[in-house]
């Protein structure tokens, strides 16, 4: 069943790059302080493909949260250099992500 989010909810906004490009992630929690959305936007001009990658990226892991796929499982199955760097957008935005809520 799909957990619904409130209609007022804080979020939260990074700005980042990814092979060579800029994005913005933005993340919305559930009012326990769980993962619950995602939007991610390449900042470049004529970036079109990657951008809209990037936005169905965000759709997908939207939903996977949403009907209760926890973020630090996705983060540990997406696909990972040797080194553990992610790969992927999805990858880049939950280790992003993973690494502002340990600083707060």
């Amino acid at each position: 069943m799909r957990r619904r989010l409130p209609n007022r909810r804080a979020a939260e906004s990074i700005g980042f790059e990814f092979r060579g490009a800029p994005y913005r992630v933005c993340a919305g929690r559930f009012d326990d302080g769980q993962l619950a959305e995602v939007f991610i936007d390449c900042q470049s001009k004529g970036m079109l493909p990657i951008a809209d990658d990037a936005k169905d990226a965000a759709v997908c892991l939207s939903i996977a949260l949403q009907y209760g796929a926890p973020a630090e499982v996705i983060r540990a199955a997406v696909t990972r250099t040797s080194d553990g760097e992610a790969t992927g957008i999805i990858g880049r935005v939950l280790d992003l992500l993973h690494e502002e809520e340990a600083r707060t």
